[in-house]
């Protein structure tokens, strides 16, 4: 199978001194691979962006001060399984990567778990969606950082219900990640006294969804929620409101909306939308710091979304863990991270469950409207803030092996 390895435009290496710091460094080196999805639908909201991101947490971590000899480099895995396995199986085996990071696209991010536990290595997941990272497919070598379906659903699904949105039509993305969302939602709205109507399977990625938007239309639900993300989004959305939907007294429910998801529909078309995130370039000064670095390097000069932050954070906390365990061995490093507590300019204090879970607050948002934006990329304000207690499943409730009963 061949595949693109981006080594030449993404690879950094940061290599001053050999000293104690390296005394337990397989090979001398900490190898970090940024695996995503590099030029399809989710290239915006992970792609070279989640690099830039992983590159600023090495700088900022002051690995060359400390004789730390860091390396990352990229790839795209097409967001198939197939070939994010390859990729993941040739960096272990071959090229000597000591962690994987990001991995959006849940179908392939499975993979690689299953693929990290056999090989003893440590994955660090911000772009997965899927609940089952920290439920029945938790691994000793994984942790799943930024959000989750459980999350979006809880923070997104039941603010719509308890605001009067009780009838639900599901638009799914056909792969494990939107039938993750879709099964987390439905469980919120019932839960809280709503009903699911029904629910259709769209091709991944799609780009006509008519037919799927006119069976929500016809359901008469309240609330179509969009189990999907990135450009299947934007396209729903887009298309949604050439139908008239929203005009006829339905409204959509964005279950994973992204900045640069808003930033392309624009605020005409997206103003009114609420969903949850876990971080907002201008919620505080450190953020606004961090969009602004981040901004400074990447493609068309965008701002960073939670996935780039959680890139950020989890490699930030990798290698805190890496110096304090004095190794870069994968199962090691993964119980060393849950061990510390985690800290970091973008998330603040926080900790790793057993589960593998990171816990911090969630953010419930809406989009701005045209006259309230004052730029470019002020697209959000934050109607609540969901505590770092509530915003995650409960660690009873996921049935992770690891957890005891």
């Amino acid at each position: 199978m061949k595949f693109k390895l981006l080594t030449t435009l993404v690879s950094a290496t940061f290599a001053f001194g050999t000293g104690a710091a390296q005394a337990q460094i397989s090979d001398g080196v900490i190898k970090i691979g940024v695996l995503n999805d590099m030029s399809g639908l989710y290239a915006d909201l992970t792609g070279p962006g989640s690099v830039i991101a992983a590159k600023m947490a090495v700088e900022d971590f002051g690995a060359a001060k400390k004789g730390m000899k860091v390396e990352v480099i990229g790839a795209d895995h097409q967001n198939k399984p197939d070939v994010g396995s390859t990729i993941a199986r040739t960096w272990y085996d071959t090229d000597k990567v000591d962690v994987i990071v990001d991995v959006p696209t849940s179908s392939v991010a499975l993979a690689v778990n299953q693929i990290t536990k056999e090989k003893g290595k440590a994955f660090l997941v911000s772009g997965a969606a899927t609940s089952d990272l920290t439920g029945k497919a938790c691994s000793p070598n994984t942790i799943h950082w930024t959000y989750d379906t459980w999350m979006l659903a809880n923070g997104t699904g039941s603010a719509i219900v308890k605001t009067g949105g009780d009838t639900w039509f599901f638009l799914t993305a056909d792969y494990a990640f939107g039938h993750a969302l879709e099964r987390d939602t439905a469980a919120v709205v019932t839960k809280n006294g709503g009903k699911v109507l029904g629910s259709v399977r769209t091709p991944f990625p799609g780009t006509d969804f008519s037919s799927f938007l006119l069976q929500a239309q016809a359901s008469k639900a309240k609330i179509i929620g969009l189990a999907n993300a990135g450009g299947d989004t934007i396209n729903s959305i887009k298309q949604a409101s050439e139908f008239g939907i929203v005009k006829g007294g339905q409204n959509l429910a964005g279950l994973l909306v992204f900045l640069t998801d808003v930033k392309a529909l624009g605020l005409q078309t997206a103003q009114g939308l609420i969903f949850t995130e876990t971080f907002y370039w201008d919620r505080d000064d450190a953020s606004r710091a961090f969009a602004k670095r981040f901004s400074e390097q990447a493609p068309r000069n965008n701002y960073p979304t939670m996935i780039h932050a959680g890139v950020y954070s989890s490699v930030l906390h990798y290698l805190k863990a890496v110096e304090a365990a004095k190794t870069d061995d994968g199962t090691k490093v993964i119980a060393k991270m849950k061990e510390l507590p985690t800290d970091d300019p973008l998330f603040g204090k926080g900790t790793v469950r057993a589960d593998g879970r990171k816990i911090h607050p969630a953010l419930l948002v809406e989009v701005k409207k045209p006259s309230e934006s004052t730029g470019p990329w002020d697209l959000y304000k934050i109607r609540a803030t969901i505590p770092a207690d509530q915003a995650f499943r409960p660690i009873d409730q996921g049935d992770c092996p690891l957890v005891k009963k």
